[in-house]
């Protein structure tokens, strides 16, 4: 499984690239048909808050996305991965009932 983090509008740092790749690396833990995650950040162009997406691509379903914005680029990463565990493990349970 192949985890990216892209950087608009800023530099990725070893440190935010560690830290975005251990976040998205517990997605398969819950759903093990996760084929690749990708992370986009990006600051505004004000260079007040961040944004984070989150993609994840699951084998026979569309993709699912987490979005968030916050001043603190690490909290945006937390968030946006959150949503998107979520969505996966519903998506799971949703197969597990019927």
């Amino acid at each position: 499984m192949q985890i990216n983090v892209i950087g608009k509008h800023m530099e990725v740092t070893e440190a935010i690239r560690a830290y975005a790749q251990k976040k998205a690396s517990k997605l398969p833990m819950h759903f093990d048909r996760v084929q690749s995650i990708t992370l986009r950040l990006e600051q505004d162009p004000q260079k007040t808050s961040f944004h984070a997406e989150v993609v994840c691509d699951v084998e026979k379903h569309e993709d699912f996305i987490g979005h968030c914005h916050h001043a603190d680029l690490y909290h945006a990463i937390d968030e946006a991965v959150a949503k998107v565990d979520r969505q996966v493990v519903a998506f799971k349970e949703k197969l597990k009932g019927g």
